[in-house]
């Protein structure tokens, strides 16, 4: 068997939004409660592998049957690797990076099981799931590039990398408002002991200094005025439509109790800005030509 480049790079956008997927699946056990559904690893509990005889295990099941799907997903994506022609060592390292992250990700679950969700395991798995996804966008990004033909860095990379900082940061704020917040995936899970308006405020001011990078970003891209438009613009628009839109939906749902719903598309959001973000870090295009598959993907 033998891939082309151009079938190789749809299989690793297979491979990321599957990624991204699994942590919108992961949301929704916490958010419906379900966290403890299955109060063991592998087993769903001591007498069934598999248990769906009610809706928090059901829901559990589910997203461990998800993982499974995601699991086959990035194997796919290092078998592809190998049989890629021409063969790239930089592609097949960074698909092996991802089953690295998703073994990670499947051990850390167990580890959840054992301190009954604590939050910072909580946490944790969400992080290193956003690492998943820059790992799965850096491939997309690397698999779409030409082989053997150097390729041009778009303008202004140490602001880019700057927003890139910010955003990781509004990230970690996020998930310290999380684990202090009600949705901690079963009713009896100790939370951490902070206020929740104060992390929540500073979650807030580090998503606003984020916006504000990326304002100045955009300014001096179009002061510039450089010809062809830097496949950096494009990402860029998305990022800012993106970043609004969660800052308006983090708002709302703050005053509104925090509903399910809305914390949903939070998480979301968060993991489709965070793809954008590690695109825009990365966006390059050879001269006169812009041809980022990560954009065309978002």
């Amino acid at each position: 068997m033998r891939l082309t480049p151009g079938q190789y790079v749809w299989i690793t956008k297979a491979a990321l939004l599957s990624l991204g997927a699994i942590v919108v699946s992961g949301a929704a056990v916490r958010l419906t409660g379900s966290g403890l559904g299955c109060d063991d690893w592998p087993n769903c509990n001591s007498e069934q592998f598999v248990d769906v005889s009610t809706f928090h295990s059901a829901v559990e099941q589910i997203n461990r049957l998800f993982t499974g799907f995601v699991a086959i997903a990035v194997i796919v994506a290092v078998l592809g690797a190998r049989v890629r022609r021409p063969p790239r060592r930089d592609l097949t390292l960074l698909a092996y990076g991802l089953v690295v992250g998703v073994v990670a990700q499947i051990l850390l679950g167990a580890l959840l099981i054992e301190v009954e969700l604590h939050p910072i395991s909580v946490q944790g798995h969400f992080l290193l799931s956003m690492v998943l996804v820059a790992n799965g966008v850096v491939l997309v990004h690397r698999a779409g590039r030409p082989d053997g033909v150097d390729v041009a860095a778009d303008p202004l990379p140490t602001h880019r990398w700057l927003l890139g900082g910010a955003t990781a940061l509004a990230l970690v704020t996020g998930t310290v408002v999380t684990g202090a917040g009600p949705h901690a995936g079963d009713e009896d899970v100790v939370r951490l002991d902070v206020a929740i308006p104060t992390v929540a405020r500073i979650h807030s001011i580090s998503v606003l200094a984020a916006i504000a990078i990326g304002a100045a970003l955009a300014l001096r891209l179009q002061r510039q005025r450089s010809v062809p438009v830097p496949a950096s613009v494009p990402l860029l628009s998305a990022w800012t439509f993106v970043a609004l839109l969660q800052g308006a939906v983090g708002y709302v749902q703050y005053f509104n109790d925090v509903p399910e719903l809305l914390v949903g598309l939070h998480v979301l959001g968060a993991t489709v800005l965070w793809a954008i973000t590690v695109a825009l870090v990365l966006a390059q295009a050879s001269p006169g030509v812009i041809d980022d598959p990560v954009a065309r993907t978002l």
